[in-house]
């Protein structure tokens, strides 16, 4: 299930999301780490800007277009 903007906007350093779609070699979804602080828009309450890192080089940035593309892992 995807992530909400409020969930989005209470990300924390260190926090782990799974990718929806993309999968590793085993199945399992692919593991996306927040790397640093939520940024958030005084004038667009609506808009969020999430830095992710994936493995050694892969850096995204999840933002309010993207947020159906990850989910917080169930326990």
């Amino acid at each position: 299930m995807a992530i909400t903007l409020e969930q989005a906007k209470n990300l924390k350093y260190g926090q782990i999301l799974h990718h929806v779609t993309d999968k590793n070699a085993d199945g399992t979804p692919r593991r996306w780490g927040v790397t640093g602080k939520v940024k958030i828009w005084k004038r667009s309450p609506n808009r969020v800007e999430v830095p992710l890192k994936h493995g050694l080089y892969d850096h995204e940035h999840l933002t309010e277009h993207t947020l159906s593309l990850v989910s917080l892992p169930t326990n």
